[in-house]
Protein backbone atom coordinates (compact mmCIF):
# COMPACT_ATOMS: atom_id res chain seq x y z
CA UNK A 1 0.00 0.00 0.00
CA UNK A 2 1.24 3.43 -0.77
CA UNK A 3 1.17 6.40 1.58
CA UNK A 4 -2.14 7.98 0.61
CA UNK A 5 -3.94 4.18 1.27
CA UNK A 6 -2.32 4.07 4.26
CA UNK A 7 -3.72 7.37 5.46
CA UNK A 8 -7.08 7.43 4.13
CA UNK A 9 -7.46 3.27 6.34
CA UNK A 10 -6.29 4.71 9.20
CA UNK A 11 -8.19 7.94 9.19
CA UNK A 12 -10.99 6.18 8.27
CA UNK A 13 -11.13 4.10 10.66
CA UNK A 14 -9.80 6.24 13.66
CA UNK A 15 -12.14 8.53 12.87
CA UNK A 16 -15.20 5.68 13.35
CA UNK A 17 -13.44 5.48 17.04
CA UNK A 18 -13.70 8.73 17.62
CA UNK A 19 -17.14 9.41 16.21
CA UNK A 20 -18.37 6.71 18.33
CA UNK A 21 -16.31 7.29 21.27
CA UNK A 22 -16.47 11.21 21.81
CA UNK A 23 -20.30 10.51 21.02
CA UNK A 24 -20.80 8.25 24.17
CA UNK A 25 -18.99 10.63 26.48
CA UNK A 26 -21.17 13.17 25.46
CA UNK A 27 -24.21 11.40 25.75
CA UNK A 28 -23.67 10.67 29.32
CA UNK A 29 -22.03 13.78 30.06
CA UNK A 30 -24.21 16.69 28.30
CA UNK A 31 -27.55 18.41 29.26
CA UNK A 32 -30.76 16.39 28.03
CA UNK A 33 -29.39 13.64 26.35
CA UNK A 34 -31.47 10.35 26.52
CA UNK A 35 -28.32 8.78 27.63
CA UNK A 36 -27.25 11.46 30.43
CA UNK A 37 -25.48 10.23 33.17
CA UNK A 38 -25.57 6.70 31.81
CA UNK A 39 -22.41 5.98 33.78
CA UNK A 40 -18.77 4.76 33.54
CA UNK A 41 -19.46 1.19 32.17
CA UNK A 42 -21.88 2.92 29.34
CA UNK A 43 -18.89 5.10 28.50
CA UNK A 44 -16.67 2.18 29.44
CA UNK A 45 -18.56 -0.02 26.11
CA UNK A 46 -19.10 3.24 23.92
CA UNK A 47 -15.37 3.50 23.31
CA UNK A 48 -14.82 -0.43 23.47
CA UNK A 49 -17.42 -0.70 20.46
CA UNK A 50 -15.78 2.44 18.78
CA UNK A 51 -12.46 0.09 18.80
CA UNK A 52 -14.77 -2.86 17.19
CA UNK A 53 -15.95 -0.65 14.58
CA UNK A 54 -13.02 1.07 13.49
CA UNK A 55 -10.87 -1.94 13.14
CA UNK A 56 -13.66 -2.90 10.89
CA UNK A 57 -12.76 -0.42 8.89
CA UNK A 58 -9.22 -0.16 8.45
CA UNK A 59 -8.57 -3.82 8.27
CA UNK A 60 -6.39 -3.07 5.20
CA UNK A 61 -3.72 -1.67 7.64
CA UNK A 62 -4.07 -3.49 10.46
CA UNK A 63 -6.60 -1.27 12.68
CA UNK A 64 -3.99 0.37 14.64
CA UNK A 65 -6.01 3.54 15.40
CA UNK A 66 -3.55 4.71 18.04
CA UNK A 67 -0.19 5.75 17.42
CA UNK A 68 0.93 3.33 20.82
CA UNK A 69 0.20 0.38 18.86
CA UNK A 70 2.13 1.60 15.73
CA UNK A 71 5.01 2.58 18.06
CA UNK A 72 4.92 -0.75 19.91
CA UNK A 73 4.94 -2.91 16.79
CA UNK A 74 7.88 -0.81 15.49
CA UNK A 75 10.00 -1.27 18.63
CA UNK A 76 8.57 -5.28 19.16
CA UNK A 77 10.88 -5.46 16.15
CA UNK A 78 8.32 -7.01 13.78
CA UNK A 79 8.98 -6.60 9.81
CA UNK A 80 5.54 -4.94 9.04
CA UNK A 81 2.50 -3.02 10.59
CA UNK A 82 0.12 -5.34 8.29
CA UNK A 83 0.82 -7.68 5.25
CA UNK A 84 2.35 -5.91 2.54
CA UNK A 85 2.95 -2.72 4.71
CA UNK A 86 6.61 -2.80 5.62
CA UNK A 87 7.75 -1.00 8.32
CA UNK A 88 9.37 2.26 6.78
CA UNK A 89 9.74 5.95 8.03
CA UNK A 90 7.01 6.53 5.12
CA UNK A 91 4.46 4.23 6.24
CA UNK A 92 4.88 5.29 10.11
CA UNK A 93 4.55 8.69 9.25
CA UNK A 94 1.45 7.47 6.80
CA UNK A 95 -0.27 5.40 10.03
CA UNK A 96 0.13 8.69 12.92
CA UNK A 97 -0.59 11.11 10.39
CA UNK A 98 -4.21 9.52 9.68
CA UNK A 99 -4.45 8.79 12.86
CA UNK A 100 -4.55 12.54 14.43
CA UNK A 101 -6.85 13.45 10.90
CA UNK A 102 -9.22 10.79 11.64
CA UNK A 103 -9.79 11.46 15.08
CA UNK A 104 -10.04 15.54 14.91
CA UNK A 105 -12.39 14.74 11.88
CA UNK A 106 -14.20 11.97 14.37
CA UNK A 107 -14.58 14.41 17.04
CA UNK A 108 -15.76 17.21 14.89
CA UNK A 109 -18.64 14.61 13.72
CA UNK A 110 -19.51 13.98 17.09
CA UNK A 111 -19.84 17.68 18.30
CA UNK A 112 -21.91 18.10 15.03
CA UNK A 113 -24.32 15.44 15.98
CA UNK A 114 -24.54 16.89 19.82
CA UNK A 115 -24.12 20.92 18.52
CA UNK A 116 -27.74 21.99 20.60
CA UNK A 117 -26.57 19.60 23.71
CA UNK A 118 -23.19 21.26 23.67
CA UNK A 119 -25.24 24.61 22.94
CA UNK A 120 -27.84 23.48 26.48
CA UNK A 121 -24.87 23.01 28.53
CA UNK A 122 -23.19 25.10 31.30
CA UNK A 123 -20.66 23.56 32.08
CA UNK A 124 -17.15 24.64 30.17
CA UNK A 125 -15.56 21.59 32.15
CA UNK A 126 -18.31 18.90 30.53
CA UNK A 127 -17.76 20.32 27.42
CA UNK A 128 -14.06 19.95 27.62
CA UNK A 129 -14.46 16.46 29.21
CA UNK A 130 -15.97 14.86 25.95
CA UNK A 131 -13.02 15.85 24.07
CA UNK A 132 -10.44 15.04 25.88
CA UNK A 133 -8.78 13.16 29.02
CA UNK A 134 -8.43 15.02 32.30
CA UNK A 135 -6.96 13.44 35.61
CA UNK A 136 -9.13 12.85 38.78
CA UNK A 137 -6.10 14.21 40.92
CA UNK A 138 -3.83 15.81 39.07
CA UNK A 139 -0.31 14.85 39.76
CA UNK A 140 1.32 15.12 36.38
CA UNK A 141 4.34 12.52 37.31
CA UNK A 142 1.47 10.14 38.64
CA UNK A 143 -0.76 10.67 35.83
CA UNK A 144 1.92 9.81 33.19
CA UNK A 145 2.43 6.94 34.75
CA UNK A 146 -1.08 5.57 34.78
CA UNK A 147 -1.06 6.67 30.96
CA UNK A 148 2.45 4.21 30.53
CA UNK A 149 1.06 1.32 32.62
CA UNK A 150 -2.60 1.07 30.82
CA UNK A 151 -0.79 1.43 27.33
CA UNK A 152 1.79 -1.27 28.67
CA UNK A 153 -1.27 -3.17 28.85
CA UNK A 154 -3.23 -2.31 25.77
CA UNK A 155 -0.29 -2.94 23.21
CA UNK A 156 1.33 -5.93 24.91
CA UNK A 157 -2.22 -7.83 24.71
CA UNK A 158 -2.72 -6.39 21.43
CA UNK A 159 0.59 -8.16 20.00
CA UNK A 160 -0.01 -11.09 21.86
CA UNK A 161 -3.30 -11.29 20.15
CA UNK A 162 -1.09 -11.07 16.75
CA UNK A 163 0.61 -13.67 17.50
CA UNK A 164 -1.65 -16.42 18.72
CA UNK A 165 -4.73 -15.68 16.77
CA UNK A 166 -7.99 -16.12 18.92
CA UNK A 167 -10.36 -15.18 16.08
CA UNK A 168 -11.96 -12.75 18.11
CA UNK A 169 -10.37 -10.60 15.94
CA UNK A 170 -11.40 -6.64 16.29
CA UNK A 171 -13.56 -8.30 19.38
CA UNK A 172 -10.74 -8.85 21.16
CA UNK A 173 -9.29 -5.99 20.86
CA UNK A 174 -13.22 -4.09 21.77
CA UNK A 175 -13.33 -6.14 25.13
CA UNK A 176 -9.70 -5.24 25.98
CA UNK A 177 -10.45 -1.69 25.99
CA UNK A 178 -13.28 -2.41 27.86
CA UNK A 179 -11.28 -3.89 30.14
CA UNK A 180 -9.09 -1.52 30.46
CA UNK A 181 -11.40 1.32 31.13
CA UNK A 182 -13.07 -0.62 33.79
CA UNK A 183 -9.95 -1.48 35.99
CA UNK A 184 -7.23 1.06 35.06
CA UNK A 185 -9.11 3.99 33.81
CA UNK A 186 -10.13 5.92 37.09
CA UNK A 187 -7.04 7.79 37.92
CA UNK A 188 -6.92 9.64 34.10
CA UNK A 189 -9.98 8.60 31.87
CA UNK A 190 -7.43 6.28 29.91
CA UNK A 191 -6.62 8.08 27.15
CA UNK A 192 -3.81 5.12 26.13
CA UNK A 193 -4.30 7.10 22.82
CA UNK A 194 -2.15 9.78 21.95
CA UNK A 195 -4.39 11.15 18.58
CA UNK A 196 -7.51 9.88 20.39
CA UNK A 197 -6.46 12.86 23.44
CA UNK A 198 -4.94 15.48 20.56
CA UNK A 199 -7.23 14.99 17.88
CA UNK A 200 -10.60 15.78 19.65
CA UNK A 201 -8.57 18.27 22.12
CA UNK A 202 -7.86 20.57 18.97
CA UNK A 203 -11.50 20.18 17.53
CA UNK A 204 -12.03 21.34 21.03
CA UNK A 205 -10.20 24.22 20.26
CA UNK A 206 -11.34 25.45 17.33
CA UNK A 207 -14.73 24.39 17.18
CA UNK A 208 -17.51 27.24 18.23
CA UNK A 209 -18.32 25.66 21.40
CA UNK A 210 -19.95 28.11 23.55
CA UNK A 211 -18.32 30.01 26.16
CA UNK A 212 -19.43 30.06 29.51
CA UNK A 213 -17.65 29.67 32.87
CA UNK A 214 -15.88 26.10 33.99
CA UNK A 215 -17.54 25.11 37.12
CA UNK A 216 -15.37 21.80 37.58
CA UNK A 217 -11.98 20.41 35.73
CA UNK A 218 -12.25 18.51 32.82
CA UNK A 219 -13.84 15.16 32.93
CA UNK A 220 -11.47 12.36 32.67
CA UNK A 221 -12.62 10.89 29.58
CA UNK A 222 -10.19 9.09 28.43
CA UNK A 223 -11.12 6.38 26.48
CA UNK A 224 -13.62 9.05 28.32
CA UNK A 225 -15.24 9.80 31.72
CA UNK A 226 -16.85 12.52 34.02
CA UNK A 227 -15.11 14.41 36.14
CA UNK A 228 -16.14 15.22 40.02
CA UNK A 229 -13.14 16.84 42.07
CA UNK A 230 -10.71 19.63 41.66
CA UNK A 231 -7.34 18.63 41.10
CA UNK A 232 -4.66 18.71 43.69
CA UNK A 233 -1.62 20.54 41.87
CA UNK A 234 -2.88 22.98 39.27
CA UNK A 235 -6.12 25.45 39.07
CA UNK A 236 -8.98 24.24 37.06
CA UNK A 237 -9.23 25.68 33.78
CA UNK A 238 -11.35 28.41 33.34
CA UNK A 239 -14.14 28.95 30.16
CA UNK A 240 -13.08 27.91 26.99
CA UNK A 241 -9.74 26.42 28.27
CA UNK A 242 -8.24 23.36 26.23
CA UNK A 243 -5.97 22.56 29.24
CA UNK A 244 -2.67 21.99 27.36
CA UNK A 245 -0.74 22.02 30.65
CA UNK A 246 -1.79 18.31 30.93
CA UNK A 247 -2.07 17.32 27.06
CA UNK A 248 1.85 15.97 27.32
CA UNK A 249 0.56 13.48 29.82
CA UNK A 250 -2.09 11.35 27.07
CA UNK A 251 0.16 11.75 24.49
CA UNK A 252 3.83 10.92 25.89
CA UNK A 253 2.44 8.59 28.51
CA UNK A 254 0.95 6.02 25.83
CA UNK A 255 3.82 6.60 23.55
CA UNK A 256 5.94 5.34 26.27
CA UNK A 257 4.01 2.31 27.32
CA UNK A 258 3.51 1.25 23.92
CA UNK A 259 7.58 1.39 23.25
CA UNK A 260 7.75 -0.50 26.58
CA UNK A 261 4.97 -3.08 25.14
CA UNK A 262 6.83 -3.24 22.06
CA UNK A 263 9.98 -4.05 23.73
CA UNK A 264 8.89 -6.80 26.18
CA UNK A 265 6.96 -8.42 23.34
CA UNK A 266 10.07 -9.16 21.15
CA UNK A 267 12.00 -10.66 24.08
CA UNK A 268 8.70 -12.62 25.44
CA UNK A 269 6.60 -13.23 21.79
Amino acid sequence: MNFGSIFLSEALGTGVLALLGVGVVANVLLAKTKGFDGGWLLINFGWGLGVFGGVYVAYKTGGHLNPAVTIGILFSGADDYAPGIAITAATTIAYVAGQLVGAFLGATAAYLAYKKHFDAEPDAGKKLGVFATGPEIRSYRWNFATEVIATFVLVLVIIGIGHTPSGLGPLAAALLVVGIGASLGGPTGYAINPARDLGPRLAHAVLPVTRTAATRVPAAAGVGAQSTGAPAESPAPQGKSNDWAYAWVPVLGPLVGGALAGLVAAAVF
